[in-house]
């Protein structure tokens, strides 16, 4: 494999509303600032996206911190790695030296992995280890202001064929809201999601939940906890599922070994980029735990990425990869990501991502930019 040049590197701020609120146990968000990446290589162009927030309650990184440890570290680490640069999985070991910024040094090493799948010519998908046509996709969906609401947006996202329903949570929103869901709708695959909202006093009132035959309860406890998940789960039947523990495989490791969990989510950010979520599946499929991708809001440049790691074997359970039509009125490329009336998303089977990027909406969208490149540094 030839060492590959960079031209270039720009970062970009867009600001792009959501087409609704979507509300969790942290709080309501309406709109969404997004850095993206683009490198140039050699006439070629290949995207990434980072997935951090504009606050750090999800993850301790925000868009600026990200944006500080790109142009201050990560970028120039990777316009001077010469022959150390590859491919995708050589960025781990380029940007070794910085401990954390996880969601910044993900949307860098995904881009070198489209890029390295444009220069090979095959599909991002087959690059990464993917196996599959097809991906079945659930839905993820926040908090309502009312329980009729919820029914009719449930109802909705069925009439769309979605497979899964996913509950955001919290307490004081929960018991009666599973148990309103589950009169109505006794057999579909339904789970939630408590993004860290409950703690030990919680235990007897979250073993309650078995009664609803929850595919899982999604880290219900701390962001960072293994021990006390592993306390809850031998006491519930229902499986939980840990998203925001698993940093790496090291913690997928941890986590399976002390029966934490029975099911992991993957989200490519969190973990690291692609290198890392490749490594998680595997020792998960090394385990017998399934796995699946979530989401994070992403617009279609993160959505094609996750559609991408989705087509992995193991990723056997219906992820929150959902259409670019639930989270944004105007999405950044096209076609848009649509899901069949049977919950599927096609995975795309051409050299890159699958998707082009729509330039002048992202031009339209743009409130800060920087380029950067090997021997000179240009503000633009």
């Amino acid at each position: 494999m030839s060492t590959i040049t960079i031209d270039a590197i720009h970062l970009r701020e867009i600001n792009l509303p959501l087409a609704h609120p979507f509300e969790t146990s942290f709080g309501v968000t309406d709109a969404r600032r997004i850095l993206l990446v683009e490198i140039e290589s050699e006439g070629l162009t290949a995207w990434g996206e980072c997935v951090a927030g504009e606050h750090p309650y999800f993850s301790d990184e925000t868009v600026d911190t990200a944006w500080g440890v790109m142009t201050g570290e990560l970028v120039p680490s990777l316009l001077n790695a010469g022959e150390k640069l590859r491919g995708g999985g050589n960025c781990p070991h380029i940007f070794g030296q910085v401990r954390g910024h996880r969601m910044a040094k993900a949307a860098l090493e995904n881009a070198v992995w489209d890029l390295e799948s444009q220069r090979q010519g095959v599909s991002l998908s087959s690059l990464l280890g993917g196996v599959r046509e097809m991906i079945p996709c659930g839905v993820s969906i926040g908090i309502q202001s009312s329980l009729p609401k919820l029914m009719e947006k449930i109802e909705t996202e069925l009439a769309a064929g979605y497979q899964r329903i996913k509950l955001k949570c919290k307490p004081g929103n929960d018991t009666k809201m599973f148990e309103a869901v589950r009169n109505r709708w006794p057999d579909i695959t339904l789970s939630c999601d408590a993004n860290s909202a409950y703690r030990m006093k919680d235990f007897d009132h979250l073993i309650e939940w078995d009664a609803f035959n929850l595919l899982m309860i999604e880290q219900p406890m701390w962001y960072d906890d293994f021990y006390f998940h592993s306390m809850l789960q031998k006491r519930l039947e229902t499986s939980i599922c840990l998203d925001e523990s698993i940093r790496n495989r090291r913690d997928a490791l941890a986590a399976i070994d002390m029966e934490s969990c029975r099911i992991i989510n993957i989200k490519n950010g969190r973990v690291g980029g692609f290198s890392e979520a490749i490594a998680v599946h595997n020792v998960a499929a090394e385990r017998g735990v399934p796995v699946w991708c979530g989401g994070m809001l992403e617009t279609g440049i993160g959505r094609a990425h996750n559609i991408a790691l989705s087509s992995l074997p193991n990723f056997t359970l219906p992820g929150d990869v959902s259409a670019s039509k639930r989270y944004w009125s105007e999405d950044i490329i096209e076609p848009e990501v649509t899901v069949s009336s049977a919950g599927e998303i096609v995975v795309p089977q051409v050299p890159g991502m699958g998707f082009e990027v729509r330039r002048e909406r992202i031009e339209k969208l743009t409130v800060r930019r920087e380029t950067m490149k090997a021997r000179a540094r240009e503000l633009v």
